[in-house]
């Protein structure tokens, strides 16, 4: 859930309702309706976040959708790459950088399901490495 939450506000392919869905999700907001037997899709075709282990200000993503990109810097990328780390994606090091790395991102967000509160209705897939 975390993970579609912070790519899914960077997502031209996501409508801004179901942004606004997912923020609240995310928030633990679950006293609304939403439409049954509907899901919310959040995909991104690549997310390679890096962050300097040398200039400790410098943190960047570029988050990849199609033929569009968007890059975050500071508390966005900063917010990003911690949850993919929380999500599992390894860590590698290069010569003053450590870089997370994902591609195929595909989550599926089923609102209802999450409202339940039995664990269910958040679903991501992602592959590891550039």
């Amino acid at each position: 859930m975390a993970l579609a939450a912070v790519i899914a506000q960077h997502s031209p392919a996501v409508r801004a309702f179901d942004k606004r869905v997912i923020a609240r999700l995310f928030r633990g907001n679950t006293r609304f309706g939403f439409t049954p037997n509907t899901k919310i899709s959040v995909d991104a075709d690549s997310v390679v976040c890096r962050v300097s282990n040398v200039d400790i200000t410098q943190r960047s993503c570029e988050l990849t959708f199609g033929s569009r990109k968007r890059t975050l810097t500071g508390r966005e990328a900063n917010e990003v790459g911690a949850t993919a780390a929380t999500a599992g994606v390894p860590s590698e090091g290069a010569a003053g950088s450590s870089i997370e790395s994902i591609s195929k991102l595909r989550c599926t967000i089923d609102p209802n399901e999450i409202m339940q509160k039995a664990g269910g209705g958040a679903n991501c897939n992602f592959e590891t490495g550039q």
